[in-house]
């Protein structure tokens, strides 16, 4: 049964990448903006549930929470103060930003603490739980219990709630949805403060699941939930959950198969594959652009 093992490690692993291929997907279908300081993002929300659990004695749920409303709130500061002012810029000018900010944030780190790896401490309990012969840990179980109510909530969020519908009409049109009275600038610093909150919440899951952060943690997550967004169809919610989990789960299968070494390349493989075959990916739709 090792590879119900396999497929639940997946599953958890994927449902991180699925939490911060979140964020970039819902920035992009609102300002078409990759923000690749997402994945640093999600390294502060990790720093943030350490300093919680280690330092204040909290447990993994009120450091998960605390973590996400300062995810929520830096998020907000880099949109206002980064990506404000570039709305009418080109975009490889907004690209550079982003990439300028997510060094920024990352030697901001090290230069207050150190590029010295941190080990998280044991919040959860740890115990294996035999489901059809296989060992599964229950810590395995919770992850995957906390990611599928986060997204179940951005659902409920995204369809049923006021800011909601704003989002998915500035996303649609943003020029009617200022002539309807929506306040666009808030709308989209929500959207900032939704998508870097869930970046915090797999930051601390990443943390508790694989114990070893550092400043630096956040560039290859960041870029393979990139990768599952794009796979997902970049700017579709579900594209963006499915694209996490399929992601986790081919990595997973390419270890388990003695590939280890392998691992990261089979992200970058998908991305070259998606964007040959179907570039609009899986729950993307081909749009037309007009010139």
């Amino acid at each position: 049964m090792e590879w119900l093992q396999q497929l639940v490690n997946g599953i958890s692993l994927g449902s991180i990448y699925a939490l911060i291929a979140l964020g970039y997907t819902m920035v992009y279908g609102i300002i078409k903006l990759i923000n690749f300081a997402h994945g640093d993002v999600f390294m502060l929300g990790a720093f943030i549930g350490f300093y919680a659990i280690a330092r204040w004695d909290l447990g993994f749920f009120p450091a998960l929470i605390i973590s996400m409303l300062l995810c929520a709130i830096i998020g907000v500061i880099i949109e206002r103060v980064a990506y404000k002012r570039l709305r009418n810029a080109t975009r490889i000018a907004a690209l550079i930003t982003a990439i300028g900010v997510s060094l920024l944030i990352e030697y901001t780190v090290i230069f207050f603490r150190g590029a010295s790896p941190e080990a998280y401490p044991e919040v959860l309990p740890n115990t294996s739980i035999s489901i059809l012969g296989a060992s599964i840990s229950s810590q395995s179980i919770m992850i995957l219990a906390v990611t599928i109510v986060l997204m179940i909530l951005l659902q409920f969020i995204v369809h049923k709630t006021k800011i909601g519908k704003a989002m998915r009409a500035v996303s649609h049109d943003a020029d009617a949805a200022r002539l309807m009275g929506i306040n666009v600038d808030n709308t989209i610093s929500a959207t900032f403060a939704i998508g870097s909150a869930l970046a915090g919440a797999a930051g601390v899951i990443f943390g508790v699941y694989y114990t070893r952060i550092e400043p630096l943690m956040g560039v290859l997550p960041g870029l393979k939930a990139f990768v599952a967004a794009v796979l997902g169809g970049i700017g579709s919610i579900p594209g963006a959950m499915v694209g996490g989990l399929v992601l986790g789960v081919v990595e997973t299968i390419v270890s388990a198969l003695g590939y280890s070494l392998w691992r990261d390349a089979a992200a970058f493989v998908i991305l070259i594959l998606i964007l040959i075959l179907k570039p609009s990916g899986i729950f993307g739709k081909n749009a037309r652009e007009k010139v």
